[in-house]
């Protein structure tokens, strides 16, 4: 009984970006590119359904501004059938390419994820890390947590007073 041997390609840390994901894709352009979120692993057959450019300016709950660029690629999750099989990466990676003619896609921009079976809710997930065996290539996702950002900037700096009874100003 032989088992492939997977290792892991990259862990993206922090906020993966769109030129992180395209150069760790690129020694891997034959292999079948297999999606994994929310606990199951995408269908074969499974559609980019949207790529979406974006720069945003925000305030968070404590006043504090902020601002990035973003790229989101939709994909939904078609059931799978027999006829259908992975996208290649290098049919991903053309993708983004035919996109990037159109529309100026930044390199270090933040990448995010909706994915979703048609018919239900899309979920938002991040980067999380890409393994590979000698025929597949899978994208691990990790769902996009809601945080409140001032209390996440001090966590490990000091104990959180942002949206404590003892601080009811200080952002909530």
């Amino acid at each position: 009984m032989g088992t492939q041997a997977s290792f892991s390609v990259v862990a993206f840390q922090n906020d993966g970006t769109l030129g992180a994901l395209l150069d760790a894709l690129a020694p891997h352009a034959g292999k079948a590119l297999v999606i994994e979120y929310g606990g199951r692993r995408i269908g074969p057959g499974y559609h980019v359904t949207e790529v979406k450019a974006g720069s945003f300016v925000a305030l968070d709950c404590g006043g504090n501004p902020d601002h990035w660029q973003e790229t989101i690629l939709q994909v939904e999750d078609l059931p799978g059938r027999e006829d259908r099989t992975f996208m290649a990466a290098a049919k991903f990676r053309s993708i983004i390419g035919t996109v990037a003619v159109q529309i100026d896609l930044a390199s270090g921009a933040r990448l995010t994820f909706e994915v979703g079976p048609p018919g239900e809710p899309m979920q938002v997930f991040d980067l999380e890390a890409l393994d590979s065996d000698a025929e597949h290539v899978v994208l691990r996702l990790a769902a996009r947590p809601a945080i409140c950002k001032p209390r996440h900037r001090v966590a490990s700096a000091a104990p959180a007073a942002c949206c404590s009874p003892a601080e009811p100003a200080g952002c909530c």
